[in-house]
Formats: structure tokens, sequence, C-alpha cells
């Protein structure tokens, strides 16, 4: 449609000028024309919603199409791109309402061409291109809204089948694990306390077979410490858990989010725990970022500094406004208050800066001398 509009605008100018020799309106109508061409330049930058400016912009257009064509009739097909300009932008009945207007003009301007006589096609080839014009968008719109319905429906699918699959693998690891419990640790705490109250029962008695029964029930114990290290080990986060450290389980989360990483300041050592707090807390931001905030991009930083680590996710996203996520209000409340007690449980403090429109920046800051 620019495209048209464009050959449309210089077929006619070129048209007018070959026919009529230099008068006193050619200024004007070259002077229109040139003024008619950076106006519609200006609309694709303005956007398609019916905001204000736009109105202004679509309805100066219109009233420089309309003196250009009272002064030079042959810039009337200039008006089958404005068809669509306007049905893009304006409501229904407003559109059609401009559409006739147009279509009006254009009848008009053909009358005024034809040297013949009056010719009932000039009269109906302008209201039948109109039509169709409008036909062809509306049925277009139609199956985009019909696609786009489809489409939302199929993305809502997938999340419910997503969460369906997380529920139900929540609960077959949560029976897995019940079962090693109850087949590890349970069966040696049980088998600790019978052989010390056979220790205790046989102290006086039998003091080498009191000893033995506690040496048992020692390795029993010390095997039931190796089993829940390996409990803690396999909870940990998997991206922990494949080594590295946090600085590659951090370039992985990113990268698995086509987000930035980077590193500030010299690393040192961090507890276990403080590093599978800042991995969960940068998995979270990061599918915050993903689920709602419709960013172009997003960073992750990483800062150690003398007396704190600190960790940034940033995002050029739509934002939202903090006050109504803080007590678990909005779309994203409901991963925020458990990042703030992931931080809180280690000492550490979480902010959030946000305005709509402007994107989001979480940040999470722990001290390094983590409370035990």
């Amino acid at each position: 449609m620019h495209v048209a509009f464009f050959l449309l605008l210089g077929a006619a100018l070129a048209r007018f000028l070959l026919r009529h020799p230099w008068e006193d309106r050619s200024p004007w109508i070259v002077l229109l024309c040139g003024a008619l061409a950076a106006l519609y330049v200006l609309g694709p930058v303005l956007g398609t919603r019916a905001t204000p400016r736009r109105l202004a912009w679509l309805f100066t257009v219109v009233a420089v199409w309309m003196v250009l064509v009272l002064l030079a009739p042959s810039f009337a097909w200039c008006a089958v791109p404005l068809f669509y300009t306007g049905l893009r932008t304006l409501p229904p009945r407003a559109a059609l309402v401009l559409v006739a207007l147009l279509t009006a003009f254009v009848v008009f301007a053909q009358v005024q061409l034809s040297k013949n006589g009056f010719d009932p096609d000039l009269v109906v080839a302008p209201p039948a291109v109109a039509a169709i014009a409008t036909a062809v968008f509306v049925h277009a719109q139609r199956l985009a809204d019909r696609q786009r319905a489809l489409i939302d429906d199929l993305i809502r699918t997938r999340r419910e089948l997503a969460a369906t699959e997380r529920r139900e693998g929540t609960l077959a690891e949560r029976q897995r694990l019940s079962m090693e419990i109850h087949d590890s640790l349970a069966q040696g705490l049980s088998s600790q306390q019978m052989l010390l109250q056979a220790a205790e029962r046989t102290w006086d008695s039998d003091p080498s077979t009191a000893r033995r029964h506690v040496r048992t029930a020692e390795s029993i114990a010390e095997r039931n410490l190796a089993e829940a290290r390996r409990f803690v080990h396999d909870l940990a986060p998997a991206d922990l858990a494949e080594g590295g450290g946090l600085q590659e389980a951090l370039r992985t989360v990113a990268g698995r989010e086509s987000a930035a990483f980077r590193v500030d300041g010299a690393p040192v050592p961090l507890p276990e725990r403080v590093q599978s707090a800042l991995l969960r807390i940068a998995q979270g931001a990061l599918a915050n970022v993903r689920e709602h905030a419709a960013a172009t991009s997003a960073a992750v930083t990483l800062t150690y500094l003398d007396d704190q680590v600190v960790l940034d996710v940033a995002d050029d996203g739509r934002g939202f406004e903090p006050s109504s996520a803080r007590e678990g209000g909005g779309v994203r409340g409901h991963g925020l208050p458990a990042m703030r007690v992931r931080a809180r449980q280690l000492g550490g403090t979480l902010t959030v800066e946000s305005t709509p429109g402007e994107g989001t920046v979480l940040s999470v800051a722990i001290p390094l001398e983590v409370r035990p």
C-alpha cells in the first residue's frame, strides 16, 4: 500500500505537469504534493493504533489530499491506499464514513476529468472499488483475528500442559524422595535407636557388647550422614550440580533465555546455599521476563563487592508498577515474594525498579558473611 501510494502520487503529478503548462496553481500543487508525501512518510512512525497523534496525522493527510484533488482531479486515485490507512486506524463506523467521503471526492474528480459528457461508469466504478477494498480488508482482518485467537488458545494450552507436567513431576519427585528417605534414613535411624536401646540395657552387665552396639550405631549414623548429603546435593539446582560454580550456572541459565551475562569484580567463594539462592532468583526473574515482560533484550550481572555479592536482572520490556506486586498482586506477584524470602533468609535484600513502558531492574544483594 505504501509503494502504491507513492506510485499513484508520482504518476498524478507527472500527468498534471505533462498535460498542463506552468500556471498559477502549479507551484501550490507541487508544494502540496511534496507535503503529502512527507506527511505519509511519517505514518508508519506513529504506529497503527488510534492515538490522538495518529488521528491528527490521518485527518491532516486526508485534508491535504482533498485540497490537491480540488486543484488537480488527477490525484483522486491516491485515495485507494488511504482507504486501507483509514480502515486500519479508525473504528469501523468512522472508517466507513471516511471511505464514503474519499469515494465521493474520487467521483467528483472523475466527473471533472471527463470531457465526453456524463458517463455512468465514472459514478459507479469508484464506489465499486471502495466496496471491494473494504470487503478485502474486513475479510483479512477477520482471518487475522481468528488466527490470533487460535494462537492465544495454543499458547494457553501449552502453558496449562507445562504446568500439569510440572505438578506431575513434583509429585513424582516427592514420592521418590519419600521412598528413598524411608528406605535409607528412616531405616538407619530406626536401627540406631534399637542399637542404642540395646546398649543401654547391657551397659552394666555386658560392657563389651554395649560398646559394640554403640560402634555399630555410629557406623550407621555415618552412612546416614552420607545419604543426607547426597540428598542435599541432588536437591541443589541442576546447573550448580553440574559443576563450574555460580558463574557458569548463571551463564548457562542466561544463555537459555537469550540474555546477556556479565561478571564485575573479583570472584570469591560463596556458600552453597548462597549460590543456590542466587541461581533460583535469576531463574525466577528470567522466567518473569519471558512470560510477562515482552522484552527484546535482558541482561544478568553478578557483581562482587567488598562486603556483599549483588545479582541484577534487567530487561527493556513493558515494565509494571512494583507496588501492585509487592504483596502478591499483579502478574509478577507470585514469584517476587518467594525471591524476597530467599534473600531475607540469607540476610540480604531484594529491590525492584520498574515503570510501565520502561522495563524492569531486579536487584538482590547478599552479604558475604552469611549468618548461620
